[in-house]
C-alpha cells in the first residue's frame, strides 16, 4: 500500500491512497488541476482513480470534486448527510446520482481489494468522518478535522502503520493571533481542530512496534510552523518510543506540494 498527501491544510486537502490494483482519493479539496498534477507525480494518470471518498463538505475538501468527476466519472463516496450537502452546494448541483454513494461511520465497505472502515469525527459539519484503509495485511489510518479524539477514535485507528493525523495549530499562536474570538473559539472547540500537543497525544496513544510513518497534516498556515508541529510530535514520539531503533518517519504534510509517497511492503 503506498500514501501520497497532494496536499494538506486549510486552503485544500487531497490525499491519495493505493495498493497494486486500486487507487483512491480521499477528499478533493484543490483544483482539479492541482489533483491531476499531484497523481501524475506518483506515476498514475487521472483516470486511474476509482473512487473519492470524501471526509465532510468544507470547501477545503471538495472543492475540485465536480470538475474532476465531469472529466473522469470518478466514484464518489461520502455519508448521505454529507453527499446531500456536497450537492446543494453551488456548482456541484449537477453530480450524476449513480456517482453518490452513501456510507456509514462503522460500517466496512470494500472498493476491489481495497477495505475502508469509516469513523465518525467530531468536527462542525454534516456526520463527518474519518477513514482507515486495509490491503494486504496492511493498515492506514487517517484523521483530520476533528476538535478532541476518545477511546472510540483510538480504537478505529489502533495498529496503524501509516498515520494521517492532523496538526492543525499552536494554542499560543492561535490565541495571540489576528482571528476574531469567535473564530478561535471554533478552532480550539472540540469540534474544531487539534493542536500540536493534542495530536502528540493521540499519537503517542497509538504507537506500536509496527509503525513505520507519521505525517502530520492540515496544518495552519497563520497559527502554526513546520517545525513546532514537527519538533513537539518528534518530543513525544522519542520519548514514548520502546521498540528499538527503527523509530517511525515523522513527515509534515505540505499544503502546496505532494509529500513524497510513504510505502508498506
Amino acid at each position: 500500500m503506498k500514501l501520497c498527501s497532494i496536499a494538506s491544510g486549510s486552503s485544500g486537502n487531497c490525499i491519495y491512497v493505493g495498493s497494486t490494483y486500486t487507487h483512491i482519493l480521499i477528499d478533493a479539496g484543490v483544483s482539479c488541476k492541482r489533483m491531476e498534477e499531484g497523481i501524475k507525480q506518483i506515476g498514475l494518470s487521472p483516470e486511474h482513480i476509482e473512487a473519492i471518498l470524501i471526509t465532510h463538505e468544507h470547501v477545503d475538501h471538495v472543492r475540485g470534486i465536480s470538475v474532476f468527476i465531469k472529466k473522469n466519472r470518478t466514484q464518489i463516496y461520502g455519508t448521505k448527510e454529507t453527499l446531500q450537502a456536497l450537492c446543494q452546494a453551488s456548482g456541484n448541483g449537477n453530480i450524476p446520482e449513480d456517482l453518490l454513494h452513501a456510507i456509514k461511520p462503522d460500517e466496512m465497505f470494500r472498493i476491489n481489494d481495497l477495505t475502508i472502515n469509516p469513523f465518525s469525527l467530531p468536527h462542525d459539519a454534516r456526520n463527518p468522518v474519518g477513514y482507515t484503509v486495509e490491503a494486504d495485511g496492511h493498515k492506514i489510518g487517517m484523521a483530520t478535522d476533528l476538535g478532541m479524539y476518545d477511546s472510540y477514535i483510538l480504537s478505529k485507528l489502533v495498529d496503524s502503520e501509516i498515520l494521517y493525523i492532523e496538526a492543525n495549530h499552536d494554542v499560543n499562536m492561535l490565541m495571540v493571533g489576528g482571528y476574531p474570538y469567535s473564530l478561535k473559539q471554533r478552532i480550539a472547540g472540540s469540534k474544531g481542530h487539534l493542536s500540536n500537543e493534542s495530536s502528540a497525544e493521540l499519537i503517542k496513544e497509538l504507537l506500536h512496534e509496527n509503525m513505520k510513518h507519521i505525517l502530520l497534516a492540515h496544518m495552519s498556515k497563520e497559527n502554526n510552523y513546520a517545525e513546532l508541529a514537527y519538533e513537539t510530535v518528534k518530543q513525544i514520539v522519542k520519548e514514548n518510543w520502546v521498540w528499538g531503533s527503527n523509530v517511525p518517519e515523522i513527515i509534515v504534510a505540505n499544503r502546496d506540494i505532494p509529500s513524497e509517497p510513504v510505502e508498506l511492503f
